[in-house]
């Protein structure tokens, strides 16, 4: 008996920085030299790895600044090392002292939480501290909205603790052209009111509109920066073939097994030997790890050796099987169940399943390992 060769010991995540950087440089490409670029990394970095790919980013100076969602995001961040500006985007109310003592910038969107901010600046000794002021320019998930600007104006010239780095708004459906009159009425009105509040302040103030879709598609409105986030991660709203995948999700085989006909493979029996006897792989990986359950008994394919193999059976927790009759296998070698073409992409799973790449990647779990190449 020989140990087999195995080049990986467990499920990894292959993060190509060198894609992620193309992709980003994709984006510049759109930009006047003077304009800003914040990369989003919530949620994991889009299940990439917020920590490992933020250092990345940070020294290969691919982003003026970085976006997370919630103040542990940035915490975390803070603590590994990341210098670069760190915007919360949904700090919700009680953090701002953890904010401000780890340098982390709020996003602002009601007078409460102003209010609070502001408080907690006093609390801390602190004086012209930076936020981000989110308008409702249509999209209305939060946001100041119109009527209450020339309250906000009043109360930001007259606060001595907050400061405003920025004023910004979410585009609704950039992605889709037949929403495009929609999408030039919010870059319209949000140039209106962020207008207000910037000729009304004594110092400067950033706006920003544009994600990725808008980047693409709405150039025009880029203003003085954009926010980056599945763009990043090799999504495109003009044409997948500009960018380049930004990741492969690999495990080892860790068996092989010759089922006889009419026996069955799994939980709940389902998978089936209908036409014969059938040979199966079984992987270190399941729906713990982000392999949906739906792409059980056949529905999802996995690269073996440049060949595609159905799953067989029910996906488990930790483990899933896979089909490998027509390949030739062995324990140890190194499957592909997403990446770039030969293999399917994480978009493929994503048109699959009738869901979005960006659930793809973010269900990846913790403890499959991100690799940086």
């Amino acid at each position: 008996m020989s140990i087999p060769n195995q080049p990986l010991t467990h499920t990894q995540l292959l993060v190509h920085v060198g894609h992620i950087a193309h992709n980003l440089h994709y984006f510049r490409s759109f930009l006047k030299p003077t304009t800003k670029l914040m990369a989003l990394v919530k949620a994991n970095a889009y299940g990439h790895g917020a920590t490992g790919l933020s250092l990345v980013l940070e020294r290969l100076r691919l982003a003026d600044s970085l976006g997370v969602a919630f103040p542990c995001e940035g915490i975390e961040l803070r603590k590994a090392g990341v210098s670069l500006p760190i915007t919360v985007l949904t700090p919700g109310y009680g953090t701002f002292g953890d904010l401000i003592a780890h340098d982390l910038q709020p996003e602002i969107h009601t007078f409460e939480a102003l209010l609070a901010y502001a408080q907690a600046a006093k609390d801390k000794g602190r004086a012209r501290l930076p936020f981000h002021l989110a308008i409702d320019s249509g999209m209305h998930r939060v946001g100041f909205e119109s009527a209450q600007i020339p309250e906000l104006i009043q109360y930001l010239k007259n606060n001595p603790y907050l400061s405003p780095a920025s004023v910004f708004s979410h585009l609704a459906a950039a992605d889709e052209a037949r929403h495009d009159a929609f999408t030039q009425g919010q870059i319209d009105l949000f140039d209106q009111i962020s207008g207000q509040i910037c000729d009304a302040l004594p110092h400067p103030v950033m706006r920003h509109i544009l994600n990725s879709a808008g980047t693409e598609r709405f150039a025009h409105a880029q203003f003085d920066m954009v926010r980056i986030g599945i763009g990043m991660y090799g999504t495109s709203a003009v044409d997948a073939a500009l960018l380049r995948h930004p990741s492969s999700l690999q495990c080892p085989v860790i068996q092989i097994k010759d089922i006889p006909f009419g026996d069955t493979v799994g939980y709940g029996r389902h998978g089936k030997t209908p036409d014969g006897p059938k040979r199966i792989a079984t992987l270190p990986i399941g729906y713990a790890d982000g392999i949906d359950r739906r792409l059980s008994r056949g529905t999802g394919h996995f690269m073996v050796n440049g060949v595609l193999a159905p799953t067989i059976g029910n996906i488990c927790m930790d483990m899933c099987m896979i089909d490998i009759s027509h390949i030739d296998a062995k324990a140890g070698d190194t499957v592909t169940l997403f990446g770039g073409p030969p293999a399917l992409t994480a978009i493929d799973w994503a048109q699959t399943l009738g869901t979005i790449s960006y659930e793809i990647y973010t269900s990846i779990g913790q403890r499959v390992q991100r690799v940086y190449i």
